[in-house]
């Protein structure tokens, strides 16, 4: 009968950190789940990272309530040693397999100076948009010229076009909807 251990009154073993009971972990959270956060985050550097964080290590620190030892320190002081390990496995588990970056993140870590578009690939496209662009009657690709590849005002081509600007959005919304009708390959 070694193996088993005497239970509390409250069904907490006698020297356990009380985070098995409601009370006791609604005091734990009143008091430490700032630090704990606090501290994640400035390890981690992502909010949403640090919260799993805490989570985590406040679900270690009730899985193994009963392995407190009052005489190794305060609650607080266990907390925070179950913390620093879920932080290292987290740190450990990124640095094995870097996040994945959307491309705003890989645009920002590239040296711009030695990425250069091939120029085949600008080539390609403006003789693919011209293919395009020969299929429209000429209003409409007028209107689409002016408004969607030189980025200008419907009111300015509108102006220069002399007619009124709800037709130059007439043109453009149907040159765009005859555009993409248009089989993949065209």
């Amino acid at each position: 009968m070694s193996g088993l251990r005497p239970v509390a009154p409250d069904g907490c073993a006698p020297r356990c950190a009380r985070l098995c009971t409601d009370r006791g972990l609604a005091e734990v959270l009143a008091a430490e789940q700032g630090l704990l956060h606090w501290r994640a985050t400035r390890r981690l550097g992502d909010p949403g990272l640090a919260e799993h964080a805490v989570q985590e290590a406040l679900l270690r620190a009730w899985r193994g309530c009963a392995t407190y030892d009052p005489d190794r320190g305060s609650v607080r002081t266990w907390l925070l040693s179950i913390e620093r390990n879920v932080l290292t496995d987290i740190i450990r588990m990124r640095a094995a397999r870097p996040m994945e970056a959307g491309w705003d993140l890989v645009e920002d870590s590239v040296d711009l100076r030695w990425a250069r578009p091939d120029f085949t690939d600008s080539l390609t496209d403006g003789l693919l948009v011209d293919q395009l662009l020969a299929r429209l009657p000429g209003p409409q690709r007028d209107a689409v010229v002016q408004v969607i590849l030189r980025d200008r005002a419907y009111r300015d081509v509108a102006a220069d076009l002399g007619v009124p600007v709800g037709t130059v959005k007439t043109r453009v919304h149907y040159a765009l909807r005859s555009l993409r009708q248009l089989p993949l390959g065209a």
